[in-house]
């Protein structure tokens, strides 16, 4: 199992890789909702004002 985690002397680079990887995919998720949620945000509050100034 060791030998696994060694990975043949290149461990630290294949890690890295790995959690490189893992961070880009986490932020590929992450962002686009985060943005999604502000444009919602946005969206409504003109709709608000749009609103208010019919009345």
């Amino acid at each position: 199992m060791n030998e696994f985690f060694q990975m043949g002397g290149y461990a630290f680079y294949v890690w890295t890789s790995y959690g490189l990887a893992l961070v880009i995919l986490l932020a590929n998720l992450i962002i686009p909702f985060k943005q999604e949620h502000a444009i919602l945000r946005t969206i409504a509050r003109k709709l608000r004002r749009k609103q208010r100034g019919r009345n």
